[in-house]
């Protein structure tokens, strides 16, 4: 909504110039809306702003949320149109139609809606909730994608003959003008699956399909959820959609594949890595969205605490030895390594990369695609760079003795190595080389420092508020008792923006192991896992928990959150 509605609103005595100056401070800051921030701090009610503006402009005044509008009529106003202008059309009465709006400000665009439907335009008031929930409702993915669903299932019923048995890639075509009408709602769903994922902020698109059912789920901020059911009919010409968009073979459903979307937006793209599993009853395709505008290349802005940033960078800086960062898949890990080596990217070094896959193509530094079937293996490709004289590899991960032997090797004649290895915390990443079968004096002279991170849910800023949490209930999570009666603690409420979770966002957790000349001597002599673990924390270290719990006191994530993606001390 407007600054010219919040001007009205002070020049007519609704609001002071305080309640005003906020206003605009919030929207500078934050790109709130004016008079949202000022509903939100209860300045102004919205049955009072409603009934207000209804008198001062003449017109009439609705309740929105007890309408049911026509999917026909929702047609009409394209979703861009709608959002763009923040106006809802409701009911057609011959070539009039009638558009909802909660700021009478945006009238002056009513030609452009008008030159889009062809149509003359007619406005009435609602409040500025009801309106955004009804565009929530009635433009949001999922009910372009029931849509298309809908569509699918009509088109089965005038055709009882399977038009989709024997699909090849002549049946349906990446470009939209070479559609059948029966194609039509394969591709409309697909593009809205994906467009959905890319709205609402999206990792990872998982389609799957049961006995009798399928559905689509999106991973948001880390947690997965269900966006539609498909029709068991339906699942063969989506799946084979998805595959000729990712270049795959169609009529090879026993063997897993991979390939990738590319879809442009805007001025940028966005990258679709597809990999698809052959299940008990059909195919299962992951799609994850790489989106390299969206990649940030800073390590300063990842989340390290100052302290554990010095530590990390001193790691990184060396001119030889191995830094490792471990995690759970999806944890950041490749995002915290690239942005290690964004920074040492400079013209007088040789940078080498072995990957699988390669997610992000950096410039001036060379990376390389592993490819098991003709033998390019991390262990095969790393000693090739070692004859191609590097200065810093890149290994994307150490999964077997061989590719740890040669890293090690390569970190002890003057590279610095940058890996990654799946372990649950730093301390325990010695003791998996070590089972590895990497001698404890190897390890103890070639890893300079070992990460462990985490990505945990933001607070929504929208829709933040405090809560309570029971002093003892801190102090038994190792919190001082005269901190915890002073901690402020925050948990989302739920709203539009957030999609009602209470997050929006994650944010990086870290743990950096410094190997200092204690931790060195307990390695070898011989220290067991939880030994060398509190030992580290006596050298300094911030666990997981730790730091996702100072996290939660400075308001960024829930106390909930907090506890559940990090292990207990």
């Amino acid at each position: 909504m407007s600054r010219a509605l919040a001007d009205i609103l002070l020049r007519d005595k609704i609001i002071t110039q305080q309640q005003h100056q906020e206003a605009v401070d919030a929207n500078k800051a934050r790109g709130e809306s004016h008079v949202r921030y000022l509903i939100a701090k209860k300045y102004v009610a919205e049955p009072k702003l409603l009934q207000f503006l209804s008198q001062k402009y003449s017109m009439p005044a609705i309740n929105l949320a007890k309408y049911e509008i026509n999917q026909e009529i929702i047609k009409i106003v394209p979703m861009d149109l709608a959002k763009k202008h923040n106006v809802v059309p409701i009911q057609t009465n011959k070539n009039v139609l009638v558009v909802a709006v909660a700021d009478p400000t945006v009238l002056v665009n009513i030609e452009d809606i008008k030159f889009r439907t062809k149509m003359n335009i007619e406005a009435v008031l609602t409040t500025p909730s009801a309106l955004d929930a009804t565009l929530n409702r009635y433009y949001s993915g999922s009910v372009l994608m029931a849509d298309a669903v809908s569509q699918f299932q009509k088109t089965q019923e005038k055709d009882n003959e399977n038009a989709f048995e024997g699909l090849n890639a002549s049946a349906i075509q990446i470009d939209a003008g070479a559609m059948t009408d029966k194609d039509a709602p394969v591709v409309s769903l697909v593009n809205n699956i994906l467009v959905e994922a890319m709205r609402k902020g999206a990792s990872d698109i998982h389609i799957e399909s049961y006995e009798h059912r399928s559905r689509v789920r999106l991973r948001i901020d880390g947690v997965l959820q269900e966006v539609i059911q498909i029709p068991p009919e339906m699942k063969r010409p989506l799946m084979a959609r998805v595959k000729i968009m990712s270049k795959l073979d169609i009529s090879e459903s026993r063997m897993p594949q991979d390939g990738r979307i590319k879809i442009k937006v805007g001025t940028g793209e966005i990258d679709f890595r597809v990999s698809t599993m052959p299940c008990l009853f059909g195919e299962k395709a992951v799609l994850r969205l790489l989106s390299k505008g969206n990649l940030q290349l800073d390590l300063g802005k990842l989340g390290f605490e100052p302290k554990q940033l010095e530590i990390f960078r001193k790691g990184t800086y060396q001119p030889n030895g191995m830094v490792l960062v471990t995690g759970p898949t999806g944890s950041g890990k490749t995002t915290t390594l690239y942005s290690a080596l964004a920074e040492l990217n400079k013209s007088t070094d040789n940078i080498s990369t072995a990957e699988d896959p390669v997610e992000y193509n950096l410039d001036g530094i060379n990376q390389c695609q592993v490819n098991k079937d003709i033998n390019l293996t991390f262990a095969s490709v790393l000693k090739t760079f070692l004859r191609q004289d590097p200065d810093i590899i890149l290994v994307g991960e150490i999964r077997d003795a061989e590719t740890a032997e040669v890293s090690i090797q390569a970190a002890l004649t003057g590279h610095l190595v940058l890996s990654t290895l799946h372990t649950n915390d730093a301390p325990s990443t010695v003791m998996r080389l070590m089972n590895m079968g990497i001698e404890a004096f190897l390890v103890t002279a070639s890893v300079n420092t070992i990460v462990a991170q985490r990505l945990l849910r933001s607070v929504c800023p929208k829709c933040r508020e405090p809560m309570q949490v029971p002093i003892a209930r801190l102090v038994e999570l190792g919190i001082a008792e005269e901190i915890a009666t002073q901690l402020k603690l925050f948990k989302g409420r739920g709203c539009p923006t957030c999609n009602n979770t209470g997050y929006k966002g994650r944010t990086a957790v870290y743990e950096v192991l410094d190997f200092t000349p204690t931790l060195k001597e307990m390695i070898l002599a011989g220290a067991t896992a939880l030994e060398f673990k509190r030992a580290a924390i006596r050298e300094g270290m911030k666990t997981l928990r730790m730091s996702a719990l100072q996290r939660a006191a400075e308001g960024k994530t829930t106390l909930e959150e907090a506890l559940s993606i990090t292990a207990a001390e």
